[in-house]
């Protein structure tokens, strides 16, 4: 069941949402060659907890940080660890938190000092296929609309969407109705409605677009061992606008 949410709830969303927005901005400042994954973490944490926030992904599910933390051929889910980041690599971030009973999720990917430009058109293309899905949030629409947009986008630049993971409803839980996955056909899916709150989060692989389950099982990875991107935003949309609860 899809659940509309009203203006009052869509305010405790956006503050949720602006949490989760500057704790990115906080660690992107420390995304360098040399910091562990479980450094970020920490940092994230205690930011979050600063700003009388609950860390939304740490225990959800059993996952054990308040990061996943991705890196090259990761997807997502990754598990924050004692790993340290090098030069020329790519990492998801993806982030949540629980403030006043509501849900923020966000994610961006950052590049771990200098790239390829493979994979800075990676990171290119994939924030601009999820700034071009937010725009078809429109009342009436279709939410097949949202995945064939960045799906169309996507093959056009020579990547490959992740089929087994999509986006979701997102309020009093992380994870709500409906899905929202990154690829489908127009015209297809739940109709949008004023008040539908969403999370839209494309995962683009530079290769195929087959991922596996790695053995700490939470770690989702590229078949082919080619790297991926991953950006989201949760948004609501109000009278016939959107409004970006992350930006």
């Amino acid at each position: 069941m899809i659940h509309l949410k009203n203006k009052s709830e869509i305010e405790k969303l956006y503050r949720a949402g602006q949490i989760v927005k500057d704790t990115l901005f906080l660690i992107e400042e420390h995304v360098k060659p040399g910091i562990t994954t479980i450094e970020l973490d920490e940092i994230a944490e205690n930011f979050i907890r600063k700003n009388n926030a609950i860390p939304g992904f740490k225990g959800l599910y059993g996952f054990p940080g308040t990061l996943c933390v991705s890196i090259e051929d990761e997807v997502v889910h990754g598990v924050p660890s004692n790993r340290v980041l090098k030069d020329g690599e790519i990492i998801g971030i993806d982030v949540g938190t629980i403030c006043d009973d509501f849900y923020g999720d966000h994610a961006k990917t950052f590049s771990v000092g200098s790239i390829s430009s493979e994979k800075q058109k990676l990171l290119d293309v994939t924030r601009e296929s999820l700034m071009l899905g937010i725009k078809e949030v429109k009342v009436n629409a279709k939410i097949g609309n949202i995945g064939s947009v960045i799906q169309n986008f996507v093959e056009k630049n020579g990547f490959s969407v992740v089929r087994e993971l999509v986006g979701h409803g997102i309020g009093r839980k992380l994870h709500e109705e409906p899905q929202v996955p990154n690829f489908g056909i127009y015209n297809q899916g739940p109709l949008i409605e004023d008040g539908l709150c969403l999370a839209i989060e494309p995962m683009i692989n530079m290769g195929s677009f087959e991922v596996y389950t790695k053995e700490d099982n939470w770690t989702i990875s590229t078949s082919d061992g080619s790297p991926s991107a991953h950006f989201e935003h949760s948004i609501a949309l109000i009278d016939n606008k959107v409004k970006i609860l992350t930006a």
